[in-house]
């Protein structure tokens, strides 16, 4: 390759064109919701798979378009079919006591991205919930179509962060929303680290561990975070989208950063983190199968998420800080102030 390799989670983006304990959010906050779990799938038939439980409550309905669509006890399942198209369809689950959830499938399904997501739908430790439309993830914004552009303008996307380094962002140039403001957030500017293309799948690895700690403590991505949470902080007219090319390291770790200073516990946080490699799988599997079975076995480390990929990071704040909470505000500038506006912001309950 004629240019180094500035880190290996750019590598397995070229290719496709933690642990400590989450701060209590509110402590001592009681949540007025009494759901404990609540998911909206959608499936390629146009069918959703409704789940929940609920505590406190002996029965649940639920509506979608104003219109019941499912009953059920604390507990249930249901599959909706027969809904009009929509661009995103939404789902009002009521409780008999309690304040209720607005939720949706969190994958947005556009022709120009593979990963592009919804932040929120997740509980808290104290019982409350993240909104939902509210912040969104994706991969590279590049292909995005015009029927794309105007999904994204309908679901009120204002402000674009765009984690990918110089070189990405002139080759792969950002398609956003018309009206929507762009704002560069380069993860690894001024970086010099990674400079040599892994050879072995145990140095891809390190690589990827290696990224993942620099996100952390490097400058650029303690400037670029700073401006991902400092904007989803300070926009009052969301939705915020932030992004890189494959959707999944350095959108990753902003992903992560974000839902666990909202409170989120860290097996959800987690799991968050490793969907991208269900959402990914036939982008990754696509490019896998046109390498030779040597240079896959170096490559697939570069595409896939690992736990321990991400808890690299939650270490390398631990030991740099000596906590997340720390992390947050000496690393990142986010003080106390700005923290308790987040969530008041994207939480509900």
């Amino acid at each position: 390759m004629k240019k180094a390799l500035l880190a290996a989670t750019v590598v397995a983006s070229a290719l496709t064109a933690t642990l400590i304990t989450a701060p209590a959010a509110n402590a001592g906050h009681r949540s007025a919701i009494p759901f404990t779990e609540a998911t909206v799938t959608a499936a390629a038939d146009g069918s959703f798979t409704l789940k929940w439980k609920a505590r406190g409550t002996g029965r649940v309905e639920i509506k979608a378009n104003g219109k019941v669509v499912a009953k059920g006890g604390a507990r249930g399942q249901a599959v909706v079919t027969g809904l009009p198209a929509a661009d995103r369809q939404w789902f009002d689950f009521k409780p008999q006591h309690g304040q209720g959830l607005r939720l949706a499938d969190r994958l947005i399904k556009l022709d120009g991205t593979a990963n592009f997501r919804d932040a929120g739908g997740y509980r808290t430790s104290t019982g409350q919930w993240v909104r939902m439309g509210e912040v969104y993830r994706s991969d590279a914004l590049n292909k995005l179509t015009s029927e794309d552009l105007a999904k994204l303008r309908r679901l009120r996307v204002r402000t674009v962060f765009d984690l990918r380094m110089q070189d990405e962002r002139t080759k792969d140039a950002d398609k956003v929303p018309a009206g929507a403001a762009y704002v560069v957030a380069d993860v690894f500017a001024g970086s010099g680290s990674f400079q040599t293309m892994p050879r072995t799948p145990d140095e891809a690895v390190k690589a990827m561990i290696d990224a993942e700690r620099a996100m952390v403590s490097g400058e650029g991505g303690r400037k670029a975070y700073a401006q991902v949470l400092d904007g989803i902080e300070n926009d009052r007219a969301r939705s915020v989208l932030f992004h890189c090319t494959a959707g999944k390291d350095r959108t990753g770790w902003a992903g992560a950063a974000l839902l666990t200073a909202l409170g989120v516990p860290r097996e959800t946080v987690e799991a968050d983190y490793l969907a991208s490699n269900d959402y990914r799988r036939a982008a990754n599997d696509a490019i896998l199968s046109h390498l030779p079975a040597q240079q896959a076995a170096v490559y697939k480390p570069l595409l896939d998420v690992r736990p321990e990929y991400l808890n690299a990071g939650y270490e390398e704040a631990e030991a740099r800080y000596g906590s997340f909470d720390r992390y947050l505000e000496d690393g990142l500038g986010i003080d106390a102030r700005e923290l308790k506006q987040l969530r008041k912001d994207l939480l509900i309950g």
